[in-house]
């Protein structure tokens, strides 16, 4: 009965690593056509990368910002061609360009080194960050950000696999209790 339990047990733990791993993923080895922080129009590529170095100095985000406060938006220009026109970026708060404020806007401006940097102070909630390039025709790149919001998404996706094991253990839990084997030690420990 101890093996069977022992085996149970190394059977769950697999399982809630197995299936805990990916949710463990973040942003960083992807490539370009998994990236979901990369924008691609045609053949022209954008990459937005956001930074907080007063809360985490090496961590990198894209489009969930943890928290509120000074935020760097670095954008890479990926594509060679958009480093020879001029290119802006505006950063609104909400998610309606005509309707909400500006709260950072960068002129359009030639970028020869394929790097557009810009320093904002975002509070928490939903803004956008518009990248747009004045080239014919005219490029046109979106981000939401999500500032300091809970991602229930995110949250389900990391719970899902120990929940599953918490269920599988609760099945084999409850098959075991119920085997005759089980019933006979029990009743023997009570005589």
């Amino acid at each position: 009965m101890v093996r069977q339990v022992r085996q149970a047990g190394t059977a769950a733990l697999i399982l809630v690593t197995a299936l805990y791993a990916g949710a463990v993923a973040a942003h960083g080895k992807v490539s370009l056509e998994e990236d979901n922080c990369v924008r691609r129009i045609g053949d022209s590529m954008v990459h937005l990368s956001a930074y907080q170095p007063q809360f985490e100095p090496s961590a990198q985000y894209c489009t969930e910002i943890p928290k509120s406060g000074d935020t760097y938006l670095v954008v890479d220009l990926v594509d060679l061609a958009l480093r020879d026109m001029p290119i802006g970026m505006r950063v609104i708060k909400g998610t309606s360009e005509t309707d909400d404020e500006t709260v950072t806007y960068l002129r359009p401006s030639i970028h020869p080194d394929g790097v557009i940097k810009g320093e904002t102070s975002l509070d928490q909630g939903l803004y956008t960050v518009i990248i747009i390039a004045e080239g014919q025709p005219p490029l046109r790149y979106q981000y939401p950000l999500r500032v300091q919001m809970i991602n229930y998404a995110h949250i389900f996706r990391t719970a899902v696999g120990p929940l599953i094991a918490l269920l599988v253990l609760t099945l084999l839990g409850y098959k075991l209790m119920k085997s005759k084997r089980m019933q006979r030690w029990r009743a023997s420990r009570r005589s």
